[in-house]
């Protein structure tokens, strides 16, 4: 598209909006790590499948405050050990990773605590988000737009006229200017272990609230001013 240039019949002001919002997160994802060690890799496995069908069961026994339940590695390996001349297996690891997308906070505090007292299971997180078609996302762009609108309109009335027409808005150069920062996440993730959690209370977890950005470029054309 041709750029329309600037004349002085015509002239035009460029300006930035920004909209900034402070919200409450929609989603908490946890992942739970479950291990099993054994000599024999036939008991090993069997002790891994029983582990983690208990983490599963806890985590749809939430029902609908599960968003998404998803399996996302496993793996089965021998630990081999020296002796004499050759190797030997000595015993067998295995570890199933699950991650959990829950939407009702209130079950949270308990299901982590429940999980972390399973046998030979961690649980990380809570990492808090927003859902890719929030409409958080939407009101901070319209708030991007509204003073993007206002800055352009306060230049103009500083020279005594007044907006005239939009040429161009698009998103201000940047790589996801609707992304939350990486600490809006959670990144100071906290860890959980079965040892010692016998009988524990249920965690009080406090969702950690949300940055939203969007920000313009907005280009327009004034009638022009009385210099």
């Amino acid at each position: 598209m041709t750029q329309e240039h600037a004349t002085p019949e015509a002239p035009q002001v460029t300006v930035r909006g920004e909209g900034r919002l402070e919200v409450d997160p929609e989603l908490a994802r946890i992942w739970v790590a479950v291990s099993a060690r054994g000599p024999d890799r036939s008991a090993t496995l069997a002790d891994l499948t029983r582990r983690n069908t208990l983490v599963l069961d806890l985590v749809k026994a939430q029902g609908s405050a599960v968003e998404k339940l998803e399996t996302g590695s496993f793996s089965i390996s021998p630990e081999l050990t020296r002796k004499g001349r050759g190797e030997r297996v000595h015993a067998f690891h295995g570890r199933v990773r699950v991650t959990a997308e829950l939407t009702d906070f209130t079950v949270l505090g308990e299901l982590v605590t429940r999980l972390a007292d399973l046998e030979l299971t961690s649980v990380d997180g809570p990492w808090w988000s927003l859902r890719p078609a929030s409409p958080s996302y939407a009101e901070a762009r319209r708030l991007a737009v509204t003073e993007a609108v206002a800055r352009a309109r306060a230049y103009a009335e500083a020279l005594g006229t007044s907006l005239d027409s939009l040429l161009e808005l698009s998103d201000a150069a940047s790589a996801d200017p609707l992304r939350p920062t990486r600490a809006a996440f959670g990144s100071a993730a906290v860890a959980y272990s079965a040892e010692g959690v016998a009988d524990a209370p249920p965690l009080d977890l406090e969702p950690q609230r949300q940055t939203v950005t969007a920000e313009v470029v907005a280009r327009f054309t004034m009638r022009p001013p009385a210099l």
